[in-house]
């Protein structure tokens, strides 16, 4: 990957592509009736809604019909990198054993597109220097893992690669966020679910692995903030600005509510629920 590529178009192979894969994520996982599956499924045993043809039936409704965990879900590319490169073209639906390798690496294969989605994005953050040749390293190695055999990806230890990956992407965003004038405190971490943020000065904090579930975030300053692995759930985002936020998923901007006022990176979109009232407001 050339190391100058913009955002957009390295990221281009880990948007998900529901047409070039098995429905992995329609089977693989398991499932608990809760307020974001309506049923309970088992790892391995294809949803009720799948269609023969590996769609969705109910794909326009599934909110409605209470499902927003698979609205939500994004394997971020790994599932037709898996079907049709690891697996070339096979599916669970052809054999036992090809149902059972799928099972095995298809976690393995999230993990490593989640870790290239970040890691791409590392390697805009910082100017040329070591730190910028260890991203573009691991950014390396992490591709070679996604292209292994199902062998091999099955035996990687994806826990190190994590670990190696956290610690430099930490690295990676002190230096991208040094320079932020009058820096909000880091909150990496913190217990934020439901707290009243509204309007709150969080430009150029971390953070990382905050728990912000429900949090009223209405007209935050978020700009260079480090999101990653930041639990957005239901967060209200709308009128908040995210210009240059580090990290951020789509899959997180999908479980949070925003509105046209949202001011979201470029490389990133504008999920299609936001222009919907919330579902218990529709319902009364």
């Amino acid at each position: 990957m050339p190391a100058d590529l913009p955002l957009v178009a390295a990221r281009r192979e880990l948007t998900a592509d529901c047409s070039r894969c098995a429905a992995l994520c329609c089977v693989l996982p398991a499932f608990a009736a809760s307020a974001d599956f309506a049923i309970d499924k088992p790892a391995g045993a294809p949803c009720p809604n799948l269609l023969a043809d590996d769609r969705c039936g109910v794909h326009d409704q599934l909110r409605d019909r209470g499902f927003p965990g698979c609205v939500v879900f994004d394997c971020l590319g790994a599932g037709q990198r898996l079907t049709q490169e690891t697996f070339g073209g096979r599916s669970w639906r052809d054999d036992p054993a090809t149902a059972r390798a799928m099972a095995a690496t298809f976690p393995v294969m999230r993990q490593l597109t989640e870790l290239l989605w970040h890691l791409t994005e590392a390697r805009t953050l910082v100017p040329a220097g070591a730190l910028r040749r260890s991203v573009v390293d691991l950014l390396a190695r992490t591709t070679a893992h996604a292209a292994a055999s199902p062998d091999e990806l099955a035996a990687l230890d994806v826990g190190a690669l994590r670990r190696a990956a956290g610690e430099l992407l930490g690295r990676v965003s002190a230096q991208a966020r040094a320079d932020v004038p009058g820096r909000a405190r880091d909150r990496a971490g913190a217990d934020l679910m439901g707290a009243d943020l509204r309007g709150a000065s969080l430009h150029g904090a971390s953070l990382r692995g905050a728990y912000l579930i429900g949090a009223d975030l209405r007209g935050a300053d978020l700009r260079r903030a480090d999101l990653l692995g930041t639990d957005l759930r239901a967060a209200d985002l709308r009128g908040a600005d995210l210009t240059g936020a580090l990290f951020l998923t789509q899959p997180q901007l999908t479980a949070a509510v925003g509105d046209a006022g949202t001011v979201l990176p470029p490389a990133l979109t504008r999920p299609a629920h936001w222009s919907r009232p919330p579902l218990d407001r529709r319902r009364r």
